[in-house]
C-alpha cells in the first residue's frame, strides 16, 4: 500500500480532502446557514459530490458517512433528501446523531469516507 498522503484545500485547521492510498476522507460539509434541513442537506451533498469528483471518486464508491443533526427531530427531513441522493445498491455504512454544531445556523453536517474509483492519484 502506498503511504503517500495528498491533501486538498488545506488550511491551518483542516483539509477538505485527504487521500491516503485509495481511501478518500472528506471534512465535514455543511449547508448555507439559515436554510431548512432539506436545503442544508442538499448543499452538503452537492459539496460532497464536487469533492469526490476532485479526488477521483463518486457517490457509488462511498464507504462510510457520519451525519450530525442539530436536532434528531429533523431526522426524517434529512433522510428525505439523503435517500433520493444515494444510488440504489451503493449505500455506505452510516451513523447519525445529534450534536451542537459550530453555529446555531447549521442544522446538518455530513462527514464522508470513500474509495477512489479511477485508480489514479488525485
Amino acid at each position: 500500500m502506498e503511504n503517500t498522503i495528498v491533501r486538498h484545500h488545506t488550511g491551518q485547521r483542516m483539509s477538505q480532502i485527504v487521500i491516503h492510498g485509495d481511501t478518500i476522507y472528506l471534512a465535514g460539509q455543511v449547508g448555507r446557514p439559515g436554510g431548512s434541513v432539506a436545503e442544508q442537506t442538499q448543499d452538503c451533498l452537492a459539496s460532497i459530490e464536487k469533492l469526490l469528483e476532485e479526488a477521483g471518486s463518486d457517490k457509488e464508491h462511498m464507504l462510510q458517512a457520519t451525519i450530525w443533526l442539530a436536532s434528531m427531530d429533523d431526522f426524517d427531513e434529512m433522510n428525505s433528501v439523503w435517500d433520493k441522493w444515494v444510488p440504489e445498491g451503493h449505500a455506505p455504512t452510516r451513523a447519525c446523531g445529534e450534536a451542537r454544531l459550530a453555529t446555531p445556523d447549521y442544522k446538518v453536517e455530513i462527514i464522508l469516507t470513500a474509495a477512489r474509483s479511477n485508480g489514479t492519484a488525485a
